[in-house]
């Protein structure tokens, strides 16, 4: 029986063999949701899906695109933003 935090869905199942050859049920956390684009709401590329706490140990370059606006607006969005502001 799994312990009390485990009942819930916020651990996702993962049935995994273990060198005996049996298998077992591990709990690991759920991964969140994707970035998406500030404008738009596109997904945004680029950005890894992972919790705070692996992304704190990422190199700043891994965790978003480097360009204006990176990790903010999608690639469409920031070409428009970028020729309304020349336009000006």
């Amino acid at each position: 029986m799994p312990r009390g935090m485990f009942k819930s869905r916020t651990f996702r199942r993962v049935f995994t063999k273990i060198p005996g050859g049996t298998t077992v049920m591990r709990f690991l956390r759920r991964k969140p949701k994707g970035a998406r684009c500030a404008r738009c709401g596109a997904d945004l590329h680029g950005i890894p899906r992972e919790n705070a706490r692996k992304m704190k140990n990422m190199a700043k370059s891994t965790k978003r695109p480097e360009r204006p606006y990176g990790g903010v607006l999608c690639s469409r969005c920031l070409r428009d933003t970028i020729k309304l502001d020349a336009r000006e």
